[in-house]
């Protein structure tokens, strides 16, 4: 996988394992797609990344170039590198078969990156239960400075735009090519990624 660009289909999910050093290539070929992107410290998987813990850190809700990932227990899981669109959400979980239920209004539910999440990180032990706040790479999320409401805008990222990470510890990551129309401005895109190895 070191270096060449997987595809992630439109509504799907892939896992893979990152060492200290790899480098995470995240790239919305066709723009306004956003991508669902979890992490476990191996081997004991117990440890995730943590929205609260990054956001708190960095004192700011939008995480950019030089902005470190935190844990749940406090430690270093990525740093971001380099982000040619500047904008993603850390706030909002997964999309998930109530999310299209209560949402949308859909009487058969997909899996949503929940789910998709689920399957991609079984054969790792990981169940739906485990799956935390992702990072939604792309996702654009505005929130009104008096009220407080949120609104899901259409992604800000072009086709071509990326976000670089660089592992800071041994890493279970799942990904995804995210299922919500809102956060995607209503059309499914596949994701593409890239993992670049320390020791190539």
């Amino acid at each position: 996988m070191s270096g060449t660009t997987q595809r992630i289909a439109p509504c799907s999910a892939r896992a893979f394992e990152l060492e200290p050093g790899d480098e995470l290539v995240v790239v919305d070929p066709e723009g306004q797609q956003v991508a669902d992107l979890v992490a476990f410290a191996r081997p004991g998987l117990v440890e995730y990344l943590s929205s609260g813990r990054s956001i708190d850190y960095a004192s700011r809700l939008w995480l950019s170039t030089g902005d470190v990932l935190y844990s749940n227990r406090s430690q270093p899981m990525f740093e971001i590198l380099d982000d040619t669109c500047g904008r993603h959400d850390f706030t909002l979980t997964p999309c998930s078969r109530d999310t299209f239920s209560i949402i949308y209004g859909e009487t058969e539910p997909r899996p949503g990156c929940e789910g998709n999440l689920a399957n991609a990180l079984a054969p790792w032990g990981l169940d739906v239960d485990r799956i935390p706040i992702a990072f939604n790479v792309f996702m654009h999320v505005a929130v009104d400075a008096k009220t407080g409401v949120i609104s899901v805008e259409p992604p800000l990222s072009r086709a071509g735009d990326h976000v670089r990470l660089r592992a800071l510890m041994p890493l279970l990551v799942g990904l995804t090519a995210c299922s919500a129309g809102q956060s995607n401005n209503f059309r499914y895109k596949p994701i593409d990624f890239r993992v670049e190895r320390a020791d190539a």
